[in-house]
């Protein structure tokens, strides 16, 4: 049999197969699920990089590799309006009609060759063979393209192009330049009270990459103990508080594995400290926690009222965040107990506490830097579906109290319509009751404004945009 002559090759180069980059692999491992699960990062990532640490070969991550994967993820979704404006400018059709995985793929390129020190052609070059691993080769031209047109001005240059002048329309100036929905511009505007320098300040704030804060849960930990560990320096204002420098690992803390300390940002810790220091008429024996979960704010009122001999009561609506309750406060060294209950429907007597903590749901418009995708999920029409419940917790929490005891309602949210809003419509309708003057009970932390609510913010106090009333029941 004669042999079969062999086709002749096409010019042109050979086939080159892609090369795989896990790091880059990764980030859009973890912004495909944030997109399709509506995960959020800070719960896709660190199982992502644990498996990735846990590989032997040269997939295995190191360090560097961890944090580049870290800003990757992180960077692109808190610039993701201002890349999408960018994208939008240099494709010939409507972001919307763009494959999600593409878009995403071109946000990673884009965030590198505009909010990073890579050099051009290498995030060019990076880019195009993540879009040929998880793409294919001819969506990855398309990229290539996107790219090329990208990388021919820098960020400054762009946001001229991109973002309408000021003067014609602040709003969606600064919705594009700093990256947020033009509602929530508009809302935090208002709860600063105007400026454009204030709300410039906090939306540059909410792009910016937050530190780590611990707290020394007391009789359990102590901040000098916390200090001991490398890359520890003290907080700015609770005397619990220990920050970590960038590269600190909270995991690689003894006293975070055992439980004695926990992650816990500084406003969420002085909601806590500005209750429990709340004066009282009459006794200081038990307390509530109308809203505990995921468990951060408990552990610490549970630890102070150890330290006076009060007991917690803990109440988490959902039962698995309850759960997370009784782990954080596992081993408090005071009596408490955890419960599974809706705070609007109380499982206890009314007048039964002295102090009691409302931390109710919100749109969590005051953690956007820790959780950048949130900007772009919640709709204005979010608003409406928490108010009820919000007022309903809080009139809760003031029935729950006795004559003489105080009330802290705190929400991550500088929303008007989640704070001030809230808590003038309830009061309106407990006449037996009176604003406390928060202020003092936060020494040291400047900008608290005319009172008597406390607003905090992360420009101003390096804190979540944390809100607290103290209301005290008169009759």
């Amino acid at each position: 049999m004669s042999e079969q002559p062999r086709r002749p090759r096409k010019p042109g180069k050979p086939y080159r197969r892609p090369q795989k980059d896990p790091v880059r692999i990764l980030a859009f491992e973890a912004l495909r699920a944030v997109d399709e699960r509506d995960a959020y990062a800070n719960l896709v990532l660190p199982p992502l990089l644990r498996k990735a640490r846990e590989k032997e070969g040269p997939e295995k991550f190191d360090a560097r590799d961890a944090a580049l994967a870290t800003e990757l993820v992180y960077g692109t979704l808190r610039r993701q309006g201002t890349y999408d404006a960018i994208i939008a400018d240099c494709v010939d059709r409507p972001l919307r009609e763009v494959d999600p995985p593409v878009l995403d793929v071109l946000s990673l390129g884009v965030h590198q060759l505009l909010g990073t020190r890579i050099p051009s052609h290498a995030a060019v070059s990076a880019s195009v063979e993540l879009a040929r691993v998880v793409l294919g080769d001819g969506r990855a031209k398309f990229v290539n393209a996107v790219l090329r047109k990208v990388a021919r001005d820098d960020l400054d240059g762009w946001l001229e192009r991109v973002a309408p002048p000021y003067d014609k329309d602040p709003e969606d100036h600064l919705a594009v330049v700093h990256s947020h929905p033009r509602w929530v511009v508009s809302a935090l505007w208002d709860s600063l009270g105007g400026g454009r320098s204030g709300i410039e300040d906090l939306l540059d704030a909410d792009n910016e990459r937050p530190e780590v804060t611990l707290v020394a849960r007391p009789g359990r930990a102590t901040p000098e103990e916390l200090l001991g560990e490398e890359a520890a320096v003290p907080g700015r204002w609770s005397p619990y508080a220990v920050r970590l420098s960038e590269g600190g690992e909270p995991g690689a803390v003894e006293a975070v594995r055992e439980g004695r300390a926990g992650v816990q940002d500084e406003g969420s810790q002085l909601v806590a400290l500005a209750l429990a220091n709340a004066p009282l008429d009459g006794p200081d024996r038990r307390w509530l926690d109308g809203c505990a979960g995921p468990g951060g704010k408990a552990a610490l009122l549970g630890a102070l009222a150890a330290e006076r001999g009060a007991f917690l009561l803990a109440s988490e609506k959902q039962p698995h965040r309850a759960g997370l309750v009784a782990r954080a406060l596992d081993g408090n060294p005071g009596p408490y107990q955890v419960i599974a209950a809706d705070g609007t429907r109380p499982a206890w007597r009314p007048g039964s506490f002295d102090r009691v903590l409302v931390d109710v749901p919100c749109t969590g418009l005051g953690a956007l830097r820790r959780r950048p995708e949130a900007r772009w999920r919640r709709r204005p029409e979010d608003l409406e579906g928490f108010a009820p419940l919000q007022r309903g917790l809080l009139r809760s929490a003031l029935e729950a109290v006795r004559v003489g005891g105080v009330v802290a309602y705190a929400t991550c949210s500088p929303h008007l319509a989640e704070t001030r809003a809230v808590v003038s419509d309830v009061l309106k309708q407990h006449p037996g009751t009176e604003l406390l003057d928060a202020r003092p009970l936060l020494p040291g932390v400047p900008d608290l404004g005319e009172g008597p609510d406390v607003q905090l913010w992360p420009h101003l106090h390096g804190t979540d945009a944390m809100y607290l009333a103290l209301v005290r029941r008169t009759s």
